[in-house]
């Protein structure tokens, strides 16, 4: 099978759209639909429902990036390598992104393609500000919290954030789960809520998934870094609601604790974006590639 069917399929199931597609791979959008039928036809499958709103997967084509698209990735990133031979550090790299994602997975994700000589400059900040600055050539890649609407911004799925209600084991022990699965939020009327921001994003998320409301509270302590808000659980001082790669290490090793076992704990999907045909140039393909590749390998992330 021509692998270049592989590589137009997963461009648009990464990025829902033909037209997209076209603009990350630099070929024209007839050309992405040519190569996605003959593809169909192959398998004998359909992969995506074509409607208003953009190329819809089926769940063949879920399977099929599931099995394929870490694979392909890494074959890129090798092919890249070795077709263009690079030195990494003869371009500066602007990657930007929350702080948390940058600091706990990302940079770690990147740690070999650093000791290669790859030169980064790192922005933290908020999604809005920092695709603004993607847009106008400010960074390069930017993880973004919510999938990017701007035209000359192609953004792929990286990886999913779990959320779960948390706190110290002395916590745990006043609010039992049977508790809050009979009062819901009530059962937390008493305790500190601790949030990255005053508008509680990601509380109010939790809250309206599990619970079916809006939280009807201010936080007591607001901290702009999710690190800050862990430290302050983990120290006893209220319960919040955090992304599962950043507190893996304090509940395994019994420092906090979840306090609830929703049956469906929310979801938040990342995003890697970049501008429209950026991805072509040999470096930051490379760390795109590597990137990609890093978060289907990582079963924490993708749990």
């Amino acid at each position: 099978m021509d692998l270049t069917l592989l590589r137009s399929f997963l461009a648009v199931h990464r990025t829902g759209s033909f037209t997209k597609a076209a603009a990350l791979l630099s070929i024209s959008q007839p050309a992405v639909t040519s190569q996605i039928r003959n593809l169909e036809q192959d398998l004998g499958q359909l992969l995506f429902l074509r409607t208003p709103r953009g190329a819809v997967p089926t769940e063949s084509a879920h399977e099929l990036a599931r099995e394929t698209g870490a694979h392909l990735d890494a074959l890129e990133a090798a092919l890249v390598r070795r077709k263009e031979p690079l030195d990494l550090s003869e371009r500066t790299i602007s990657l930007a992104g929350p702080a948390e994602v940058i600091s706990v997975w990302m940079l770690p994700a990147l740690a070999d393609l650093i000791r290669e000589g790859l030169r980064l400059r790192v922005t933290l900040g908020l999604t809005d500000e920092l695709l603004d600055g993607l847009q106008v050539g400010l960074h390069d890649l930017v993880v973004a919290t919510k999938q990017p609407r701007t035209a000359g911004i192609v953004a792929t799925p990286l990886i999913d954030e779990e959320f779960s209600l948390v706190g110290s084991p002395e916590e745990a022990r006043r609010i039992a789960p049977e508790l809050i699965d009979a009062l819901g939020p009530q059962a937390l009327d008493h305790v500190p809520i601790l949030s990255y921001a005053e508008n509680l994003p990601i509380v109010r998320r939790y809250w309206m998934t599990v619970f079916q409301q809006r939280p009807d509270f201010s936080a007591q302590v607001v901290v702009p870094d999710l690190r800050a808000v862990l430290a302050a659980v983990k120290a006893g001082a209220g319960v919040s609601v955090l992304p599962a790669y950043l507190c893996a290490g304090e509940l395994e090793r019994g420092e906090i604790e979840v306090l609830h076992e929703p049956e469906l704990r929310p979801l938040n999907t990342l995003f890697l974006a970049v501008r429209s045909g950026a991805a072509t140039n040999g470096v930051l393909s490379s760390v795109h590639s590597h990137l990609l590749t890093k978060a289907g390998l990582c079963p924490l992330l993708n749990a």
